[in-house]
């Protein structure tokens, strides 16, 4: 194996180029290439991975193309959600043909759709038997991994382990229109963004000294909603933004989604996990807010109260954008600013772990495997919802189980539906 990892990426769209930036803070690692159906695309990807020096790429337009350069040695897949198994596979069979260097794969957040496609990719990659790991960015926020290390070393082991986390992610929603396509992207804000939340609160609530499995979920407890865009105004700006791609007349997903998830660990101890995501947030920008809570302290994060803020009057106009925050909804008044938003936001640290995993022939902690488990607790927070009750978890239940927003059958009303 070289002392440099050759990554090449599934994908040149909003969620690779934060990965292009922040590979400026990862070491023994280059770009190499970049695959992409849209060439233009993938040329400007490439064109940022050259102008930050993090890489020189070949451009690729089918991944079963990038993988046989021999100077991969592992992948990103970024591309989107209803791409995942196709892309799979032909890593797969570029793997299996013994002509690639391929030492590692690594999938972006969720795994796949629902629980029988991440089952399916979890068992593709255990057939290959090479290196994966899951990239959920929250769990490597410095502020997220930092508060649980002090928590844990200073709090529990003298009052006793925490018992309660609560977790956020709001905006005012995503960039690309299959976003909010409840059959391509496998449901709406709940799969889109609760994954980010689940995992961070089961990661805050983990012994670090054990395993991640050392607490298992027991129950499930959620709720979604349309809160906004199944509005009539709002209907139209969503057609306007997606150019006609998008009509949650015809087929809304949620904007809106909480749960509340129980877990238990080797002792039997409950604890719980609250977590809330929203497409229909109004505020500055991308909200994420995490905070654990046990018997005699307190951690909390909010990334919307940072070290810098700017203020413009209302004589200084100019236009939309989202160089301070992303997803900022204003350019004027009193608003924070996210100085490095891949470091914030962890994505430095995990493609500094995973490169560092995969030169090491180590297999990362967070994997494909927990990528399946936080799938399965999605489609069991949506099982939930759909019923308006309280279900234990059981990924046998639903592990064919698709829910009605993929299906298209989801009314913004059902909330009501199921109440009466």
């Amino acid at each position: 194996m070289t002392d440099r990892l050759g990554v090449g990426f599934v994908g040149a769209g909003f969620n690779t180029n934060f990965h292009i930036r922040s590979w400026q803070g990862v070491r023994f690692a280059d770009i190499k290439g970049i695959a992409d159906p849209d060439i233009s695309r993938a040329k400007a990807s490439a064109d940022e991975c050259r102008r930050l020096r993090v890489g020189d790429p070949k451009i690729y337009k089918d991944v079963s193309e990038m993988v046989l350069d021999p100077n991969i040695h592992a992948i990103w897949i970024c591309a989107p959600n209803y791409t995942r198994i196709d892309v799979m596979k032909k890593i797969s069979d570029a793997v299996k043909s013994g002509k690639t260097n391929l030492v590692g794969l690594a999938c972006e957040k969720p795994l796949a759709r629902n629980a029988a496609e991440a089952q399916q990719m979890v068992d593709m990659i255990n057939e290959l038997g090479i290196l994966h790991g899951y990239l959920e960015n929250q769990v490597f926020s410095p502020s997220v991994t930092r508060g649980r290390e002090i928590i844990w070393r200073r709090g529990s082991h003298i009052a006793g382990r925490p018992y309660l986390a609560r977790c956020a992610e709001e905006h005012g929603g995503p960039h690309e229109p299959w976003f909010w396509n409840g059959e391509r992207q496998g449901g709406g804000v709940l799969n889109d963004m609760m994954c980010h939340s689940i995992e961070a609160a089961r990661f805050l609530l983990s012994d670090p000294d054990k395993p991640r499995n050392s607490i298992r979920p027991v129950s499930v407890n959620a709720e979604i909603a349309t809160l906004k865009w199944a509005r009539p105004e709002y209907i139209k700006i969503l057609q306007e933004m997606s150019k006609g791609q998008v009509d949650y007349a015809k087929a809304p997903a949620e904007d809106f989604a909480r749960a509340n998830v129980n877990f238990e660990d080797e002792q039997g101890n409950i604890m719980v996990a609250e977590v809330t995501t929203s497409w229909s947030f109004m505020g500055p920008g991308l909200r994420l807010s995490f905070e654990l809570i046990g018997p005699e302290y307190y951690m909390q994060v909010n990334s919307l109260e940072p070290d810098l803020k700017i203020f413009f009057s209302r004589a200084v106009s100019g236009d939309k954008g989202e160089d301070l925050v992303e997803k900022q909804s204003a350019e004027q008044g009193l608003m924070p600013v996210v100085a490095s938003e891949g470091i914030v936001y962890g994505y430095t640290d995990e493609d500094r772990y995973m490169v560092e995993c995969f030169l090491d022939g180590k297999m990362p902690e967070e994997n494909w495997n927990d990528g399946l488990l936080v799938t399965q607790l999605l489609m069991t927070a949506y099982k939930s919802s759909e019923i308006s009750k309280k279900i234990a978890f059981n990924p046998e239940a639903i592990k064919d189980y698709v829910p009605k927003v993929a299906k298209g059958t989801y009314s913004a009303r059902d909330v009501l539906k199921t109440a009466e």
